[in-house]
């Protein structure tokens, strides 16, 4: 693969300057989480490097996406009258997530544990977590699916975007102030979907037909719950933090163009997505809804990650391979696309105003609605693969960059020189 440098020098030394800000105030995450992760580090051999506990957490929530899409490839499975998805498919679910969810909070203890912190690593664990967003929302959709008692693929689509924007938040805080308010949404929703998964394996989908309270279904407190936690938790207490970094004359960017800057190109992101599904001449989304879902989430990430690599915010860990190998490594570091806000956050450097993946996205937007390209469908599927080959080719690139920066390796703690 053709590899090429995506961060600039002067990102470079951004990074070399990086020092690792976050804050955690979530109850459930400091007083039941940590507590546990921190038991669960001490069994972790010292020679693991953190990011293959990062990579192999994401793993499991791609393996989640991709069984859930065999038994339930259009949601249709959970309605009345469908074939449903077998029990052993939920308990799997289940325990893969929290599985994901805890190695995706001992990765940095086992950096600190093994003195192998460096910027890298955190830009690894971000970029994946902004991919993941699409893999476990899609896979929680299977719960209720489509039917008669079931959410509207359209409705999915913008609680989607909720989930998304409600991610880049926290990057657009620490892009401004300089730390990491860790969103307390993530943890109570990681417990909470593992413990549904569990729950549906024993009672199955059936009971979620059932009304929770008079005439409100387990659907519509599915969707009230995530779009109240983003606007009156989520929302209000990222505009809080920046509002307090303001007063105390701390704000990293003074004018509201640059502080506001790494929502352009996720908002026309949103946009063009949306002018698709409303303008579709075949209606796209109910025809393709997973794959619509996997393209827009894909182009998140890596607009995402873009932003993020801008401003350099690392995490508490390294990606520790220099030299990756073979398909493993082409494959993980694909998955640090997203990272486009974080690395500019995490390099302390002006957020690019537009993603280049824009551009083509017009134009197949363009074509689709205006009945150009007649089959849509494979238009939608020859598009999301580009998108997410382009996303593979920038991950693999700025991995490569920043590993041989930083003199490591990606999935190893031995040094280079050692070898």
């Amino acid at each position: 693969m053709a590899l090429y440098e995506y961060v600039t020098q002067e990102q470079l030394a951004g990074f070399d300057k990086y020092k690792y800000s976050a804050v955690d105030s979530n109850p459930l995450s400091v007083y039941v989480m940590h507590p546990f992760w921190n038991f669960v580090v001490k069994f972790l051999p010292t020679w693991l490097a953190p990011n293959l506990i990062t990579f192999t957490g994401f793993m499991f929530l791609v393996f989640n996406f991709l069984m859930l899409a065999f038994y339930d490839f259009d949601f249709t499975a959970s309605a009345a009258g469908h074939e449903h998805v077998p029990s052993w498919v939920w308990v799997a679910a289940g325990i893969f997530n929290f599985l994901a969810y805890t190695l995706d909070g001992v990765d940095g203890k086992q950096a600190r544990r093994t003195n192998s912190s460096t910027p890298l690593g955190e830009l690894f664990d971000h970029g994946l977590d902004s991919w993941a967003c699409i893999f476990f929302v899609a896979t929680v959709y299977s719960i209720f699916g489509r039917g008669e008692s079931g959410v509207g693929v359209a409705t999915l689509y913008y609680i989607l975007w909720v989930v998304l924007f409600s991610f880049i938040l926290s990057h657009w805080e620490k892009y401004n102030t300089g730390i990491l308010f860790l969103p307390w949404g993530y943890d109570i929703s990681q417990v909470t979907i593992s413990l549904v998964y569990l729950v549906t394996a024993v009672v199955g989908v059936e009971t979620w037909y059932q009304p929770v309270l008079f005439h409100l279904l387990y659907r519509d407190l599915f969707t009230f719950m995530i779009i109240a936690c983003s606007f009156t938790v989520t929302l209000p207490m990222s505009l809080y933090n920046v509002l307090k970094a303001y007063r105390s004359n701390t704000l990293k960017h003074s004018s509201l163009y640059e502080a506001f800057l790494p929502f352009l190109s996720p908002v026309l992101l949103f946009i063009l997505s949306t002018i698709w599904v409303v303008y579709s001449p075949s209606n796209i989304l109910e025809l393709q809804p997973r794959i619509f879902y996997l393209m827009v989430g894909t182009a998140f990430a890596n607009v995402t990650v873009r932003l993020l690599h801008n401003h350099k915010d690392t995490h508490a860990h390294m990606f520790d391979k220099r030299n990756i190998n073979s398909h493993l490594h082409v494959f993980v570091f694909a998955l640090v696309l997203q990272c486009k806000l974080i690395v500019c956050q995490m390099s302390n450097t002006r957020c690019q105003a537009l993603s280049w993946l824009l551009l083509p996205m017009l134009a197949v937007v363009l074509l689709a609605v205006t009945g150009v390209v007649a089959n849509e469908t494979l238009l939608l599927y020859l598009w999301t693969a580009a998108v997410i080959l382009a996303h593979i080719h920038y991950g693999v690139s700025v991995v490569q960059q920043l590993s041989n920066h930083f003199n490591i390796f990606a999935f190893s703690l031995k040094k280079p020189n050692s070898d």
